[in-house]
């Protein structure tokens, strides 16, 4: 009778004890799932958001610098005006003035194709499959190049002095200059260079990991060193 009675005291689990450990154990692994894959969401947003500010970064200090030397060696400010406007400048230079090794023609102007590299660019946004890339074109040179692989707007801004502005975070350009554009670029001595980015939404709004739009504005003003800022 003893032995009968330890037999049944030692046994299992009942039906109902499984169950409840089953679905407990079912909403614990839903609940840790959930958990990951927002985070594994909130990873490649972050991921998604340093490359292309850092993309965007590196491209607007590649224009920073070349646009400030626009107009080397030339006797105006090195504007095309003619192919310049908010959202593209293309700009001129004669690096190679003083270079012995280079062409009597190549040292005059700007017209000898592989000698004049650098000294006729061109910058402008293209739209390939709802991608915008920064584009960088080297008329003499290298030929067409990317330097941000997605940007959503960049806009280029002339003024004849020093500028301040506003570069607010979620606007696509600046605001509030504290002087008014000049009318002809030939008169610029300042180049102001707005690239925006946004990322997209992730997820529904109201669900586990959404992320929404995010834009940055990115700003830097150029001095043009060659047009005669001591004038003024």
């Amino acid at each position: 009778m003893t032995s009968l009675r330890a037999k049944k005291s030692s046994g299992g689990f009942s039906l109902l004890e499984l169950l409840i450990a089953m679905a407990i154990t079912i909403t614990l692994m839903t609940a840790a799932t959930t958990l990951l894959a927002s985070a594994l969401r909130m990873r490649s947003r972050e991921n998604q958001k340093s490359d292309a500010l850092a993309d965007a970064q590196r491209a607007l200090n590649i224009l920073s610098r070349e646009i400030a030397d626009s107009g080397f060696n030339l006797n105006n400010n090195g504007i095309v005006a003619s192919d310049s406007g908010l959202h593209t400048l293309r700009i001129r230079s004669n690096l190679n003035k003083y270079d012995l090794t280079a062409s009597a023609a190549a040292r005059n102007g700007i017209q000898v194709p592989g000698e004049d590299a650098n000294e006729d660019i061109s910058y402008f946004t293209n739209l390939v499959d709802t991608t915008k890339y920064l584009a960088r074109h080297d008329e003499y040179g290298s030929g067409s190049t990317v330097l941000a692989n997605r940007i959503d707007e960049m806009s280029f801004h002339y003024f004849d002095q020093k500028v301040t502005y506003a570069c607010k975070s979620r606007d696509t350009d600046i605001s509030d200059p504290s002087v008014a554009e000049v009318v002809s670029k030939a008169q610029a001595k300042y180049v102001v260079i707005a690239i925006a980015v946004t990322l997209d939404q992730v997820g529904i709004q109201g669900s586990p990991g959404y992320q929404p739009s995010y834009s940055v504005l990115l700003c830097s003003d150029v001095a043009l060193r060659n047009a005669g800022l001591w004038n003024y």
